[in-house]
This record gives C-alpha cells, structure tokens and sequence, in this order.
C-alpha cells in the first residue's frame, strides 16, 4: 500500500504545472452548479450531478492521458476546493451546488460522507484494479451523473434506500434504469466496444447501485465495476 502511494504521489514539478488548472477546473465546475442553482432554478439533483460529471469526466480523461499519479493531484485539488465549500457553509454557491434540501438537516454530513465515499472508491480501486479502475470512474461519472437527475425529472416508482440520521430516501425504477442504459454505454466507451457480457456486468451494477446505503454509490459503483472489468475486459 505504501509503495502505491509512493509510487502515484505527483513530483514538485507536477504540482506547480498541474496543481493550479486542476482547482480552477474543478472551481469552474462547482460554480457550474452552485450558479445553476441559486441563480437559474435548478434542483439540487441537476446541479450536484453537473459538478459529479465533470470530476468524474476529468478522472477518467486523465487517467487515460497521464496515468494515475494525474488523477491523484486533480482528486487532492478537487478535496481542497470542497472543504472550502464546506467551511462557506449555507448559501454559498459552492455549498449550494452540492447540498440537498432532502439532507436536511444533515446537508453537510452528506456532503462529506459522499467526497469520503468518492476518495475511497477511487484509491481502492486503482490499488486493486490498476488500469481497470478508468471503468468504474466511467460508470460512476456517467451512469450515476444521469441516475438522479433522471429520477428527479421523470421518477414515478420510488423505494426506499438505507440511510443514516432516519432519514427517509428513495430513489427510483426510472432511474436505476437509467444506471442500467448508461453503465452499458460507460463500459462500451472504456473498452472501445460493445461486448454482450456487458449487458450482465451493467445489470450487476444496477442492482449494486440500488441496495448502496445514500450517499455511498460513489464508493460501491466505483469498486463494482473496476472490479468486474478487470474480472472480464483486462
């Protein structure tokens, strides 16, 4: 685990190239969502996810343009962007575009517990699955980014998901179909094409995402579906 860490740590040098456009991309990003929000309308569930796909968007084009010792400087950037939105707190735009009404009054915890959720999934899985891990920041970046705002706007079948403080959170039929449609395309675009095991490793996914407790699909879609791509595809 040390030797890994060692090993992805970026040099001096790519912290000063590299540090600055990684938090302005990522500010640019979260002020995306926060300015959507407070400034033209957009639920949480819209804006949240604009920030979610271009993290997870970003990952994956560095991991396959720089390796993963990129994706660890723009995941340590985008950690320091998201404490200061926390330390902002309520109405600030970059607090905003992350917050959910439905969290109340646990808005913060579930901030925290979901970028907790997200870092691990990320270490965990390009530990364990190397090269495989660019597939589970697809899947998460893609499939889960189209999940909630397609509940949002088009969810007419709920049920209930665990989640801690009581807490009653439901996600949806149309929604988890949409993990479905758009894990297909995820794994498609990782691989270079599509293969029929896929549609088995999508449903999987699915059904994964469905059962994560609030807040940690981040965790559980990102392990998923690196693992099962090294199992399959690497």
């Amino acid at each position: 685990m040390l030797d890994w860490f060692i090993g992805n740590t970026p040099s001096f040098t790519q912290f000063l190239l590299g540090g600055p456009p990684s938090i302005a991309w990522a500010a640019a990003g979260l002020f995306l969502a926060g300015w959507l929000k407070l400034r033209r309308g957009w639920p949480t569930g819209y804006t949240r996810k604009v920030f979610h796909f271009f993290i997870f968007g970003t990952a994956a084009a560095l991991q396959v343009w720089k390796g993963t010792p990129a994706v660890c400087l723009f995941g340590a950037m985008t950690s320091l962007l998201i404490f200061y939105a926390v330390f902002r707190g309520e109405g600030h735009p970059l607090y905003e575009g992350l917050a959910r009404e439905k969290d109340a009054p646990h808005r913060t915890f579930y901030i925290v517990s979901s970028y907790f959720a997200t870092l691990a999934g990320g270490i965990a899985s390009s530990m364990l699955f190397e090269e495989a891990a660019l597939y589970g920041f697809l899947v998460t970046g893609l499939a889960d980014a189209v999940a909630e705002p397609v509940g949002t706007r088009w969810g007419k079948h709920p049920y209930r998901v665990p989640a801690f403080h009581g807490l009653k959170i439901e996600r949806s039929l149309e929604g988890s179909t949409a993990v479905f449609m758009f894990s297909v395309l995820a794994l498609s675009v990782g691989y270079g094409g599509l293969l029929p095991s896929m549609i088995i490793v999508a449903l999987a996914l699915t059904v994964l995402e469905a059962i994560s407790p609030h807040g940690w699909d981040n965790l559980t879609l990102q392990l998923g579906a690196s693992g099962l791509a090294a199992v399959y595809w690497t």
